[in-house]
Order: structure tokens, then sequence, then C-alpha cells
């Protein structure tokens, strides 16, 4: 656009996009973002065992838990006992380390935890390590 002067001269003004505002907003967005990626991956509420020998979580590794409710997940989505290795061995991302964590409520009975190793035994997932927690020792 052209803008001409008392005194005859044309000039012409600059049409550039302000940065600034758009830097702000996005800077925003990535703080708000990176306060609420660890809420998000919270994942199911899991009150597992406690135990004296506990050996810190090496690798990464798909988890199968078992709320007090005696519900399944692989993940963090719902999945039905009968189709679980087939579940996982679709999500693997090596096939030829097929290996699990199980974590179960301490509430769950034996018989629920018995018959989910079955079937992931069953489905030739051969490593399954059982996640607990520390045990805590009082302050004398």
């Amino acid at each position: 656009m052209a803008i001409t002067t008392r005194e005859g001269k044309t000039q012409s003004t600059l049409a550039e996009i302000n940065m600034i505002p758009f830097i702000d907003i996005v800077l925003v967005l990535l703080i708000i973002f990176m306060v609420t990626a660890p809420v998000i991956q919270s994942g199911i509420d899991v009150n597992v065992p406690k135990t004296q020998v506990v050996r810190e979580l090496a690798e990464e590794k798909l988890v199968v838990s078992i709320d007090k409710e005696q519900k399944l997940y692989l993940q963090n989505a719902a999945v039905n006992v009968n189709e679980l290795a087939d579940k996982i061995r679709e999500k693997l991302l090596d096939p030829t380390r097929q290996s699990v964590y199980l974590q179960a409520d301490q509430s769950v009975p034996f018989q629920t935890i018995a018959t989910v190793l079955e079937r992931l035994t069953l489905g030739g997932i051969a490593n399954i390590s059982i996640v607990t927690q520390p045990l805590t020792q009082s302050k004398k």
C-alpha cells in the first residue's frame, strides 16, 4: 500500500508479520504440555504388594496390569484375558524378546494372577517380571 505525503513524496509500507506474539503463545503452550505430560502418563492405579527385595526397572517392556476390580489392562487399554498374548505380540518392538511386566493390586486373589500368568505362558511370552514396591523401614 502506497501513501502520498503532503510534499508529494510516495512512501510504501512494509507488510511484515509480528513474530513476538506468536513466539509467546508457542512458549506458553510448550510449558503447559511439559507440566501436564507426566500427569497424563500416570496410567492405571494399582497398589502393588511390598517386598524386601526389589530390582530397578532396567528396560522398557509392555505392562500388564490387574486393578482391584480384577480388570485386565495392557499398557492403559482394557483387554480380554483370552486375547492378551495376541495383543502383546502385536505391540512388541522386538519379537525375539517376548517379555512383559505384570503388576497386580495386592487385593487381587492369587487365582486371577495365576490365570493371567497361565495365559501369558501359553501365548509364548517367555519372560514375565512381577512388579512390587520396596518396603519402607521405620527409623528407630
